[in-house]
């Protein structure tokens, strides 16, 4: 048995948080993503290896099979993995049933403190490779609202909506003109998912309704963008509203406040990536603050 599956990283442009409940929100896979390879061995059991971007190996572990009536594991990351293959298998009861002895090879194509999916890419590709539903794996084991998910396997820019069954997917077509003029910086650490799903489910749900619908008007109106400068505005009302609703200062507003043109916060606010406009030579301003991870759009979104 030797095979190779592949997903995409995601970026969210639009509607985080909101998109819990059910907004719609733009989202764009990647050019970067994770790949797993599986490959069969005369040894017995599962040997499981996760490689980095450069190539070097950040984690190996060995499984007994069945998985089904594999010993739990010393160490978080064994734990949680083996969770996912064990709900996998759940979904699927033939997935690791009769094999005697494999490799998986995990390899990430970006830095995993980049917030791209690296837990999302692990899921879909894991889904792929056992034949099951990706978004009920995802529920079963990370939870959140599977626009990640979605991101995986798409080919060009999607929105996504959640609903009670499955959730509403759509390619839709989102290549700007002005895309030379869009930027992605790190922000040198990496936000906890689970965490800001868990500060916005603490918020007044009540308060939330009608805000729903707003992001959706407004995910509409930045895909229908003509210009840099409606791009721009629109964002950063959607920036200044979120900041309103979630109660945290918007990142430009902590960090950035003197920069003149658009910052916007991409999935949980604090870390990972923020989307920036601007000109090549703007973006000197934030190699001076000591934000050196500047990649233009069309490096960074699949090329669709």
């Amino acid at each position: 048995m030797n095979s190779s599956f592949y997903s995409h990283g995601k970026l969210l442009l639009t509607a985080e948080y909101l998109v819990l409940d059910g907004s719609k929100a733009l989202a764009l896979p990647t050019s970067r993503g994770q790949k797993l390879r599986i490959n069969a061995t005369e040894d017995q059991g599962l040997f499981w290896k996760s490689e980095l971007h450069d190539g070097s190996t950040w984690f190996e572990t060995h499984f007994t099979l069945p998985i089904k009536d594999c010993a739990v594991p010393n160490g978080d990351i064994p734990q949680r993995l083996l969770t996912i293959l064990q709900a996998a298998q759940q979904l699927n009861p033939q997935f690791l049933q009769d094999q005697e002895g494999l490799i998986a090879t995990s390899t990430l194509e970006f830095p995993k403190d980049w917030g791209l999916g690296s837990s999302s890419t692990l899921i879909a590709n894991i889904a792929l490779w056992a034949q099951i539903n990706p978004y009920k794996l995802l529920e079963m084991t990370f939870g959140g609202s599977g626009y990640d998910i979605a991101c995986a396997t798409a080919e060009s820019a999607i929105t996504y909506e959640r609903t009670e069954n499955d959730p509403i997917i759509k390619n839709v077509t989102f290549d700007p003109d002005f895309k030379e003029s869009i930027f992605f910086i790190h922000l040198n650490k990496k936000q906890n998912s689970r965490e800001s799903i868990k500060h916005y489910r603490s918020l007044d749900s009540k308060l939330l309704i009608n805000e729903v619908s707003h992001f959706s008007q407004l995910t509409t109106a930045v895909m229908q963008s003509k210009t840099l400068q409606d791009f721009e505005q629109l964002l950063t009302e959607h920036e200044i509203r979120l900041s309103s609703i979630i109660k945290t200062p918007t990142i430009k507003s902590q960090l950035f406040s003197d920069y003149p043109y658009l910052i916007k916060s991409l999935g949980g606010w604090g870390g990972d990536f923020v989307m920036v406009t601007g000109e090549t030579q703007d973006m000197a301003y934030f190699k001076n603050k000591g934000f050196h991870t500047i990649i233009p759009y069309s490096e960074m979104i699949l090329d669709f």
